[in-house]
């Protein structure tokens, strides 16, 4: 099994990387986490990784941090928690607030998340709970410049298929609610077109 890769960065999404290692390009799925500690294109980058292999598939997801893989191979023990879903909880709630979440049984939370309902958060609290008192809770990072900040997370969502006038304005709406770090105003983001596009779907189920 493959545990850590090391190579120069050739393409980055949000959602998924590319690492040339000796000439063999590798895609790997990455959190948002990762994505936003990842440097520019063509630096070296090294990634912990963890190689799932079902059926005649196989899929690496790769992670910063040694706390980002543990809670993802904590969260795929769960039942009912797939590599992918594992990667949206990373995705949506940073770890610093995710763990908290878990131990105190805050499901309003979770549920937040999307792809996560509530009989998912609560077989996560259950079976996780007492595993998470072995992940230390990081630190938060340093913030990116806030114009900076913005264009970043402007690309990341229009790379993930939002149009680029609901990206703006949806920024626009988190601005307030973000701590000034690339992951929260991301994550606001995000919850916010969610909610729109919720939104449009109700009313035109309404009209129907």
């Amino acid at each position: 099994m493959i545990g850590l890769l090391r190579g120069k960065l050739i393409e980055k999404r949000p959602n998924q990387v590319l690492l040339d290692v000796g000439g063999v390009g590798y895609q790997v799925n990455v959190p948002l986490s990762t994505f936003a500690s990842l440097g520019p294109l063509h630096t070296d980058t090294t990634l912990l990784i963890h190689t799932h292999v079902r059926e005649e598939q196989l899929a690496l997801f790769g992670f910063i941090t040694a706390r980002e893989k543990q809670c993802f191979e904590l969260l795929i023990s769960a039942s009912g928690v797939g590599p992918a879903l594992a990667l949206r909880i990373l995705s949506g709630m940073s770890i610093e607030q995710l763990v908290p979440a878990i131990r105190k049984g805050d499901l309003a939370q979770l549920v937040q998340i999307p792809g996560v309902g509530k009989k998912t958060a609560e077989r996560i609290v259950v079976e996780l709970r007492d595993k998470l008192a072995v992940v230390d809770v990081p630190e938060t990072g340093k913030p990116a410049t806030r114009s900076q900040l913005e264009a970043d997370v402007a690309s990341a969502l229009v790379n993930l298929g939002y149009d680029a006038r609901s990206v703006e304005k949806a920024i626009d709406k988190a601005r307030g609610e973000s701590s000034g770090d690339f992951e929260t105003l991301l994550r606001s983001s995000l919850q916010i077109l969610g909610a729109s596009a919720m939104q449009k779907s109700a009313r035109a189920g309404g009209d129907a």
